[in-house]
């Protein structure tokens, strides 16, 4: 049977983080909310010196330790200019469209104070520019902050305080509804983040054992491609990322269960331990799909390319619309917190991993032989 999940917990605790703004970044309030979190459960943590968290759930062995990871930071802009009418012209932070920054409400964060804004296209109003408001193109630079302050040119806006390289941060509009879909920007990774300490209660609540350390990594950098290029001790041997998963034509994701990445765009995860997990949703009743990902890459890229010698794998929430509006039902974040508190209670199998180099005895083997055939092929008689 899988973990006892609780719910209100896994919502409470996401809707907490989806309310605290943490652009690539800008990430330091919501890493605060996360450690005291960690330390109202009792879980031991460490903090490295830009603000990635490492969580350690003891087991009877430290050697051969497991790892999963999540990332708390989000998709958001940076100004790159402010202009003569006062208003700001952004780069993104991470990879989204403007036109699913048009029309949202931001925050600008200057080291004076913060202040109120609109993300608007450069024609915004119809009474004024009629049809070319549908014409103008999308892009970034056809956008701008239009900041909710006397500030009507140049001077004015740096009167305020705002510059060059400030953080904008975009307004979640999260809303919980009664049949269990959550609609929120910055679900992508925070969801994640959610189901990873919902199954850390859970695996508290239920004493669970493991026979490894369980490192609980909270990455801050994802966005911009680093993510866990730095953050695993040398005795984790496999990791297994959370992250979303894109519910879209010619996807398999979907917004219930757990999707399986079997590949992203960096190629295929590692075999042993992706089939691993799929044996588990299986065997505990975890409903499950795979899938495949041609524009994405999660945590466990970045630690591969950080030069980690690791087995990874990436486990996923659908999501409809992701870095736009996006949408996932709890359904989806509960089947993710019961194959974490699966994987990290899981046997150890493959016991030669605790070496970093070894013999082939006890290596691993992927079946070669022909799958058997039907004699019965009406073809054949």
């Amino acid at each position: 049977m899988p973990a006892t999940i609780d719910l209100h917990y896994l919502s409470n605790v996401l809707e907490r983080m989806l309310a605290i703004p943490s652009p690539t970044g800008y990430t330091d309030s919501v890493v605060r909310y996360v450690c005291e979190e960690l330390q109202r459960l009792g879980i031991r943590y460490s903090v490295t010196r830009r603000g990635a968290i490492l969580a350690l759930y003891r087991g009877r062995e430290v050697d051969g330790a497991r790892a999963v990871v999540g990332h708390l930071d989000t998709l958001g802009a940076t100004v790159k200019m402010i202009k003569d009418n006062g208003r700001l012209e952004l780069v993104p932070i991470g990879t989204w469209s403007s036109r699913s920054a048009e029309t949202t409400r931001c925050t600008i964060f200057t080291e004076s104070g913060s202040f109120r804004g609109t993300i608007l296209p450069l024609k915004a109003s119809g009474h004024t520019f009629n049809e070319e408001i549908d014409t103008q193109p999308v892009s970034w630079a056809n956008v701008e902050v239009r900041i909710d302050a006397d500030c009507h040119d140049r001077e004015s806006t740096e009167a305020l305080g705002i510059h060059i390289g400030d953080h904008v941060a975009i307004d979640p509009g999260t809303e919980f509804l009664d049949n269990g879909y959550i609609v929120s920007r910055h679900l992508d990774d925070k969801a994640g983040c959610a189901a990873m300490l919902a199954a850390m209660q859970a695996m508290i609540a239920g004493q669970a054992v493991t026979p490894v350390d369980i490192h609980f990594i909270f990455t801050i950098t994802e966005e911009v491609g680093s993510g866990a290029s730095a953050v695993l001790l040398e005795h984790v041997v496999s990791m297994v990322s959370v992250d979303n998963g894109t519910t879209a034509p010619g996807q398999n994701s979907r917004e219930t269960g757990v999707t399986i990445a079997m590949a992203d765009q960096v190629g295929p995860f590692e075999y042993h331990l992706t089939r691993k997990l799929i044996r588990m949703c299986e065997s505990e009743g975890i409903p499950f799909q795979r899938d495949v990902f041609r524009y994405y890459r999660s945590d466990s890229a970045s630690a591969l390319e950080g030069g980690a010698d690791v087995r990874t794998a990436l486990i996923t929430f659908g999501v409809d619309a992701s870095h736009s509006y996006e949408r996932i039902h709890i359904h989806a974040l509960k089947s993710v917190a019961e194959l974490i508190c699966a994987y990290a209670t899981s046997p150890v199998e493959i016991e030669r991993d605790v070496e970093e180099l070894a013999t082939l005895e006890g290596f691993t083997d992927q079946p070669m032989e022909r799958a058997p055939q039907s004699t019965d092929d009406p073809f054949l008689s």
